[in-house]
């Protein structure tokens, strides 16, 4: 029998070759997924966070999945200071309330989607995403007309690369938020006020919930406030960039530079 003595050095340089091997059939099997797409600098696709402007403007928006206690009251709040919003409505939602999404309308608020049964989309196939968005947008364009916008809020903020590219197929812009209230975390009315001038500014994206706690005791205060330091509030669709757009890696949304769209 034959023994092979190897030097420490060599023994590494065959390890090391054996790993590269190893690395690499693992990226061949599996060069989408998103630890590939950093190991590669393959950029990842982005919804709309926030908005690059000159303008001293940004918008709130109200995702609705349940319970519309407070709906009426928040949009008296916003038609006593001239505020026109987004709305991101569930398909439950809006079965359970239609009344609800044609007064909506009727104030001049925007209408959005926010899915049909709030799934995680990124679980979902292609189909399943097209099912969840187009059955939902069919109930609002029936109820609210032409207040009706196409912008998809994914639910939990959950998407994947999927997502934004059959939205963009279906011509939504899919939208998230900069500045999170934290209103469903209920932690009062001195926390949703702090948190959200803190980090509101020109092009932001506000999150609130229809139905939270606190909304029609802290939403007042931070309008007022955003007013004051001379904030124009708008609704989202008025504040993003319509036609070529480019995202930053925060997913601030800039005009394109050239023909190419957003990333």
């Amino acid at each position: 029998m034959y023994m092979i003595y190897l030097s420490k050095n060599r023994m590494r340089r065959i390890l090391a070759v054996i790993m590269l091997i190893m690395l690499s059939a693992t990226l061949a099997q599996a060069h989408e997924s998103d630890a590939v797409g950093v190991f590669l600098s393959i950029k990842k696709k982005l919804p709309i966070y926030s908005v690059d402007t000159e303008e001293k403007k940004l918008a709130v928006s109200f995702d609705a999945a349940w319970g519309a206690e407070y709906t009426s009251s928040i949009m008296d709040i916003l038609e006593e200071r001239n505020i026109r919003t987004t709305f991101f409505l569930v398909g439950f939602w809006v079965d359970k309330y239609p009344d609800r999404v044609r007064e909506m309308a009727r104030r001049g608020h925007e209408i959005a989607n926010h899915s049909t049964t709030h799934p995680e989309m990124s679980k979902l196939n292609r189909e399943q995403i097209i099912s969840e968005i187009m059955t939902t947008q069919k109930k609002i364009d029936d109820l609210a007309g032409d207040r009706t916008v196409r912008l998809f809020r994914p639910p939990f903020g959950d998407y994947n690369d999927l997502l934004i590219q059959t939205c963009r197929e279906l011509d939504f812009h899919v939208i998230q938020w900069d500045v999170d209230s934290l209103d469903w975390k209920e932690l009062g009315v001195q926390h949703m006020y702090e948190r959200v001038i803190k980090r509101a500014g020109s092009g932001s994206i506000v999150l609130f919930h229809n139905n939270a706690k606190y909304i029609t005791e802290a939403l007042p205060l931070i309008l007022d406030h955003l007013l004051a330091e001379g904030y124009t509030i708008v609704p989202i669709s008025e504040l993003i960039h319509k036609g070529s757009y480019r995202l930053d890696h925060t997913g601030r949304q800039f005009p394109a530079d050239n023909e190419e769209s957003g990333s």
